[in-house]
């Protein structure tokens, strides 16, 4: 089980979240000039590390934020919880 650190309300159990996938995937600049296949792999392509790992979670039974988490997808230790926007690395 793991804990999550939101950034405003603290540590809580996984069970109060939902995970919403890799962070800083960038939007195409321009969605118009997107051929399909480039479209495929922005929706549906992503990293597997073995090791740190930026996502993206909502405390859905608390404050109901969105923020960003690096977790080692080994170890499951999660550090730097951030809201959206600040802090980019």
């Amino acid at each position: 089980m793991l804990s999550i650190p939101c950034p405003w309300c603290g540590d809580r159990d996984e069970t109060e979240f939902r995970y919403g996938g890799e962070a800083e995937v960038a939007y195409p600049a321009d969605p118009d000039a997107v051929d399909d296949p480039a479209w495929r792999e922005y929706l549906f392509v992503r990293a597997n590390p073995k090791g740190w790992f930026k996502e993206r979670w909502v405390h859905t039974a608390g404050c109901r934020q969105w923020f960003t988490v690096h977790r080692h997808t080994v170890t499951y230790e999660i550090r730097d919880p951030q809201p959206i926007g600040e802090g980019a690395r």
